[in-house]
């Protein structure tokens, strides 16, 4: 087969002579065939006056005036259908990610996940599942990785071998090669529609109910400090997305990303990122110089895409200083392990403070921690929103209101279960109603089965 191939005499730059597929020919000698052609292509298109096109039509008609000829000047008896094919890849390689643009546009795609270059997952509904998509080689994926991070400024090399990036829908990106990843360069893409997620999305979703929607939504109209939590994939920064919608449009709103890729669907927005290190090591800006600045740039509200170290004190002083109205999200499984992450990264900054005022710190900055938890059937439910009372005798009261209890799971694999308030009228109802938010009584006996 090896002979077959090199007798094609296909080489960078192909003259005109009548190579024609013999009957039979195996499929990768096929794709060897074709992927000369394919890099032939690319050496003769005019990449510079292809990229100012930017998709358009006449970009489109030139490629594929360019793919008629090249095929008709080889012979090679390509179909029209595999010749749009060829013309779809070199315009993805062009214009976008390569292999990885059919996922892109699939928007029942919510992760996409490379393990090598010929090992791609996605997550379609909650469930993983394998695809037929590969990369040609390391160097073809380390290509497309070099595309992604160099479009928002950053850098990947054997001196930098994590990155954390974003596509240009806001998508979260994280990158992991050499020395590193022992298999070749690794990628994970968590997906962010072109259409952000609506309040009727995760009513639909049955994310939560109706009433749980109309608490949080008084909450975040009055102006009260709101922690996000709960594990990797489990929602939280949809569900910060959404809660953002309900701000005035009359505040002003800054944002504290490590990678942009908050949402806020408010005009009056200033958006901040993290800095990594440059080539020396110098010149980073971590998220607590970025909170500290914040404080100077006459914010109405304050969101932290997520606390996760040294930022977390200056962000609790925030909101007991006049910057009330905060949300942020953070990993933990419970409120109550929330509370006690909030404690322990407090404690990593260089100011020390005795446990105890820590904890009057948190009692009294955050006023209702969400958890959200990704279920076994892929569905995301918010189980509890919790509001705090207080600390007393060095311990955070806390108190649910709402709760998501499972059940079991159905013949469809479905997760069954039930929302339900606890009966408990909440002690912010008098914060939301000095707000003009009134919270109707038949909170304290709600309950639905799902």
């Amino acid at each position: 087969m090896t002979d077959l191939g090199s007798n094609l005499n296909i080489s960078a730059r192909l003259q005109p002579s009548a190579v024609r597929l013999p009957r039979g020919v195996p499929e990768h000698i096929q794709q060897q065939i074709k992927g000369a052609v394919h890099k032939e292509l690319l050496n003769r298109l005019d990449l510079d006056r292809l990229s100012e096109s930017n998709h358009s039509k006449s970009g489109q008609l030139q490629l594929f005036s360019v793919i008629q000829q090249l095929t008709s000047e080889q012979g090679i008896p390509l179909s029209l259908a595999e010749r749009d094919r060829l013309a779809q890849e070199v315009l993805d390689e062009v214009f976008g990610f390569g292999p990885l643009e059919p996922l892109l546009q699939d928007h029942t795609v919510s992760d996409i996940l490379v393990n090598t270059f010929n090992s791609v997952y996605v997550e379609r509904r909650g469930v993983l599942e394998k695809t037929n998509i590969a990369f040609k080689d390391n160097r073809h994926l380390m290509h497309i990785i070099d595309k992604i991070v160099s479009g928002v400024g950053r850098r990947i090399d054997e001196s930098s071998p994590l990155v954390d990036a974003r596509l240009p829908d806001g998508s979260r990106v994280n990158v992991v090669i050499p020395p590193l990843a022992v298999d070749g360069p690794c990628m994970s893409i968590r997906r962010f529609g072109a259409k952000p997620m609506q309040a009727e999305d995760l009513l639909r979703t049955q994310m939560l109910t109706a009433p749980m929607l109309e608490v949080l939504a008084g909450a975040v109209k009055a102006r009260l400090n709101i922690v996000v939590s709960g594990g990797t994939g489990a929602g939280k920064t949809t569900l910060l997305n959404v809660l953002s919608g309900y701000i005035s449009p009359l505040e002003r709103i800054v944002t504290i990303e490590d990678s942009a890729e908050l949402q806020v669907k408010q005009e009056h927005v200033v958006r901040l990122e993290t800095r990594p290190p440059n080539v020396e090591g110098n010149g980073a800006i971590k998220q607590r110089e970025l909170v500290i600045n914040a404080l100077r740039m006459r914010p109405d509200r304050i969101i932290l895409g997520e606390v996760r170290g040294e930022e977390t004190l200056d962000m609790l002083q925030a909101m007991n200083t006049g910057h009330d109205g905060s949300i942020t999200t953070i990993h933990s499984n419970t409120p109550r392990d929330a509370l006690a992450r909030l404690e322990t990264m407090a404690m990593m900054g260089s100011v020390k403070l005795p446990e105890k005022a820590i904890r009057a710190q948190i009692a009294a900055a955050v006023h209702v921690i969400v958890q959200v938890a990704r279920q076994a059937d892929g569905t995301r439910r918010i189980t509890h929103i919790t509001e705090l009372t207080g600390a007393y005798s060095d311990v955070i009261s806390m108190s649910d209101l709402f709760l998501f209890e499972k059940k079991g799971i159905g013949t469809n694999g479905k997760v069954k279960g039930r929302f339900h308030s606890t009966g408990v009228m909440p002690r912010l109802a008098d914060k939301l109603q000095a707000s003009g938010i009134q919270l109707p009584h038949s909170l304290v006996d709600h309950s639905v089965e799902i």
